[in-house]
């Protein structure tokens, strides 16, 4: 059967009407000169999915986890840049959007930008990835910058390397934003660990970034995320949310942890936090689920509402 091709016209028409049908996606169709703040988005990013998949492949995991996630609740998805370098990956992606009426809010992208001899690779990629995202109509990409080896004990940046890896994010910001999409550096435990020494690096070389951080990674790289919130508050355009155990482990889903979420619920408040918020879970090597991921997801949803108020 003959279909008519996607474009990002007609997807961001479709996504309008399913986001005003619908609870979840409400904020994504606030009506002109409304005088309420924008309702905090709260979508989910598919890592736990990919991380067992040869190559973190997750293109044949797709029409589980948009399934998966409509049935948790969520208002939207997070890509994984990986499933949008396939060359179907809009028009399949976009059949899966429009079927579970989830809406794609953006993508998480890395690579080692502080290597000025890969710029050329990583912004073709950057741009390939972006240019299908924005014909999805996803809004926000979750920059990374990439880690120094080895990872223990790992080197510290130089400022050469800091200026390279600056130099490739305000490319692909300049690019990104000439096609309507937000970028936002998302933190590994690397960027905030040593005194914030990676993360401080960048904003000296671009002040004004958008920041998407992930509040478990502060975590585990020692920062204090309800302090990281109210010092950055008026930069953080994104979050990703995950719970961990006393012990330092992951837990299954959000809530089962020691994380205070109510305190970052909170603060969030004071700052007028008015970006998405991503449920990304992660599981240890050895961990063994016991409950399918879409319930644990659904799980942490639940749990991030009462908690939060989001």
């Amino acid at each position: 059967m003959h279909q008519r091709p996607l474009t990002r016209r007609s997807f961001l028409r479709t996504a309008t009407l399913c986001a005003a049908a619908s609870a979840g996606a409400g904020a994504f169709a606030a009506s002109a000169g409304a005088a309420t703040p924008r309702r905090i988005v709260v979508g989910a990013h598919p890592w736990v999915y990919a991380a067992r998949q040869p190559n973190y492949e997750l293109t044949p995991l797709l029409p589980q986890i948009f399934a998966d996630l409509k049935q948790a609740g969520v208002d939207g998805i997070e890509l994984m840049h990986t499933a949008l370098k396939p060359d179907d990956a809009v028009a399949r992606i976009g059949e899966l959007s429009r079927r579970h009426h989830l809406p794609v809010l953006g993508t998480s992208f890395g690579g080692a930008m502080w290597d000025r001899a890969q710029h050329g690779s990583i912004l073709e990629y950057a741009e390939l990835v972006i240019t299908r995202l924005a014909q999805l109509g996803g809004r926000t990409f979750g920059a990374s910058v990439g880690p120094l080896r080895p990872a223990t004990p790992r080197p510290l940046k130089t400022p050469e390397q800091l200026d390279a890896q600056a130099e490739c994010l305000k490319k692909i910001i300049a690019f990104a934003s000439n096609h309507g999409v937000t970028v936002n550096l998302h933190n590994h435990t690397y960027e905030v660990e040593n005194n914030l020494h990676d993360l401080s690096g960048t904003l000296e070389r671009i002040p004004d970034v958008k920041l998407g951080p992930d509040l478990n990674w502060l975590i585990r790289g020692g920062v204090d995320p309800v302090a990281f919130l109210r010092r950055f508050g008026s930069q953080i355009v994104f979050l990703h949310l995950r719970d961990q155990g006393a012990d330092g482990r992951w837990v299954e889903s959000i809530g089962e942890g020691v994380t205070d979420f109510r305190a970052i619920g909170a603060a969030l408040r004071e700052i007028n936090f008015a970006g998405d918020a991503m449920i990304e879970l992660a599981h240890e090597r050895d961990f063994q689920p016991t409950r399918p991921l879409g319930e644990s997801i659904r799980l942490s949803r639940e749990h991030v509402r009462a908690t939060m108020g989001i």
